[in-house]
């Protein structure tokens, strides 16, 4: 057995010529191509909340108050650091709500941004009230913006709706037997929406508040929505709105936050839309199934679910994928959950893997999303809950928090490197072929994307705790293969067929092969 001699410097040589990342140059006008984008896995998507990207926390609370000194985000102070994201290697802006918010029964003393209060006008709390303009004029300043740098832009639209809608607008609300508009799982500031009437059809004045939320967005210029919890509406509600959306642009994207695997969150008031349904309807993607990824033990896990997306895939002629979820608003942050070794080995799947990357606001330098004024009292509340209510380690989408941003300064650099590496072997990476490998070990998975001779090989260790030992079976490689290193700790030992390594806790490392046929 010999140790293999790698080719060092070979690939970051060629990646840090590189002078532009994942935006377009500015443009002139503004043609949205996000569905063709996503269907071929091309857009990489960040996605933020206009409430705290731009805000200003003076004092280091934690907490927005501008009685205090405090800037609150809007969305003029969030053009300026459109830019930063272009450096990072994002093409596509992901807007959590953006939709008036309710204020009774509230949690937060902003209300969550998933209380919808209005289906056709933006939330008051985003506009600059220093700037004469509208806050749909702002919003549309910030979309125009973000084109000219070439970042397209989705937003997400609620499922739900506020305790304050379902007082002023009853009819569009499911009700219990004793006549109470219906609460869904513990999601206590919200009601439940009624999709069918008392005889069995759509409800009318739903779907038209929903086209109508789908023209408002347009009109300001956004190429796309993210659908929250979309299964618990049907095929038929969404055809519906898809086709009415797709008449006046026809490349406008439909994501639906939903998964294979989930089960329906308020089943007792109605049914759940299945994945391929949902596609059929009119979406373009879906959440890959990477919720509870710190959980996985086994690489049959891991890979178990790349095949299963991969088969949804090839049954819609590779025109739908998928948005990786490995650390959204509703997970705990990633350096909470397993630290740096955590952190570097999501970002490199994100890169690898045949799906749409996806990194939430913070991530890039190890939030832990873990405030300071955790649920303590407020002082003052825009709405009738006195408390900073949070999920502790999440994303805040409950008050006027500060912008997200960790104490890992070093990650950011880590990440530019994995973009960057994204970009330069998009070949492969973007219509490459996925191939699995076997290990000698069940906790570590390996896997390639291979286009012609070239291809992109990673291995990772889901032990979490212990470093391991592992065989990777690799048909035809020979100990005179051409290997680069692009993420490696301890050098493997390659043989005929077989690289041996040793891996850390959550260790991933990544290489690149050249002339190999497996």
């Amino acid at each position: 057995m010999k140790r293999i001699v790698f080719i060092r410097g070979f690939v970051f040589t060629l990646l840090f010529s590189l002078v532009c990342l994942g935006a377009n140059c500015a443009q002139l006008g503004w043609s949205n191509d996000l569905r063709s984008l996503f269907a071929g896995n091309k857009s990489v998507i960040y996605a933020l909340n206009i409430r705290s990207f731009g805000a200003e926390d003076t004092n280091g609370d934690d907490i927005i108050e501008p009685l205090d000194g405090d800037k609150k985000g809007t969305f003029l102070n969030a053009i300026p650091r459109l830019k930063e994201l272009t450096k990072l290697g994002i093409n596509t802006v992901y807007l959590l709500p953006v939709t008036k918010t309710g204020k009774l029964k509230a949690l937060g003393t902003a209300g969550s941004l998933y209380a919808l209060d209005s289906f056709d006008r933006l939330s008051p709390l985003l506009d600059d009230k220093n700037n004469p303009m509208s806050v749909e004029q702002e919003a549309k300043m910030f979309v125009d913006e973000a084109h000219k740098l070439g970042l397209r832009v989705i937003v997400d639209i609620p499922s739900c709706g506020s305790y304050d809608m379902s007082l002023e607008q009853p009819d569009l609300f499911i009700k219990d037997k004793n006549g109470n508009t219906v609460v869904p799982a513990d999601w206590t500031d919200v009601r439940l929406f009624k999709v069918y009437d008392e005889n069995g059809k759509l409800n009318r004045a739903l779907v038209e508040n929903y086209q109508k939320m789908i023209k408002m967005l347009q009109d300001i210029g956004v190429d796309g929505i993210r659908a929250d919890v979309a299964a618990i509406k049907p095929y038929e509600f969404w055809k519906e709105v898809i086709d009415y959306a797709r008449m006046k642009d026809p490349q406008f994207l439909f994501i639906a936050e939903a998964c294979p695997t989930w089960t329906n969150p308020a089943k007792q008031w109605g049914d759940y839309e299945t994945v391929p349904r949902l596609l059929e309807a009119g979406f373009d993607g879906y959440y890959g199934d990477w919720a509870n990824f710190s959980d996985f033990t086994k690489s049959k896990d891991v890979i178990k679910r790349i095949k299963s997306d991969l088969k949804i895939s090839k049954e819609f002629n590779k025109q739908k994928s998928t948005m990786a979820s490995f650390a959204t608003h509703d997970q705990q942050s990633v350096i909470v959950r397993g630290g740096v070794p955590l952190w570097e080995m999501i970002t490199w799947l994100n890169v690898t893997l045949p799906l749409n990357p996806y990194y939430l606001d913070g991530y890039v330098t190890g939030d832990s999303y873990i405030y300071r004024y955790e649920n303590k009292k407020a002082d003052r509340s825009s709405t009738d809950d006195d408390y900073y209510f949070v999920h502790r380690g999440k994303f805040d989408i409950f008050n006027f928090s500060r912008r997200p941003e960790g104490n890992y300064a070093e990650l950011k650099e880590k990440f530019v490197k994995a973009m960057k590496f994204k970009y330069w072997a998009k070949s492969v990476l973007v219509d490459g072929k996925f191939v699995e490998f076997k290990t000698s070990n069940p906790s570590v998975f390996a896997y390639a994307r291979k286009n012609g001779d070239d291809a992109v090989v990673v291995i990772g260790n889901l032990n979490k705790e212990h470093e391991v030992d592992a065989n990777v079976y690799i048909r035809n490689l020979k100990d005179t293969s051409f290997i680069s290193p692009v993420k490696m700790g301890e050098a493997p030992i390659v043989k005929r067929g077989k690289m041996s390594v040793s891996l850390k806790p959550y260790e991933v490392q990544v290489y690149m092969l050249n002339k190999v046929n497996f």
